[in-house]
């Protein structure tokens, strides 16, 4: 089991995106602008963060 992670940030507004978008957006975590949160580096994870990464700062 790897213990890489991933910080995610969320730097632009999900207003006026998909639903789906959005719900991806929840579902990484991240609930308003500016936060940011620590995922496990999955394959799910990276799915999900390429998906919306229009809306995203990813590091490490």
């Amino acid at each position: 089991m790897s213990d890489n992670k991933l910080k995610v940030t969320l730097v632009k507004s999900v207003i006026g995106t998909k639903q789906s978008h959005r719900a991806t957006v929840r579902g990484l975590g991240l609930r308003r602008l500016n936060h940011s949160v620590e995922l496990q580096d999955t394959p799910e994870i990276r799915g999900m963060i390429n998906k919306v990464s229009y809306l995203l700062k990813c590091e490490g």
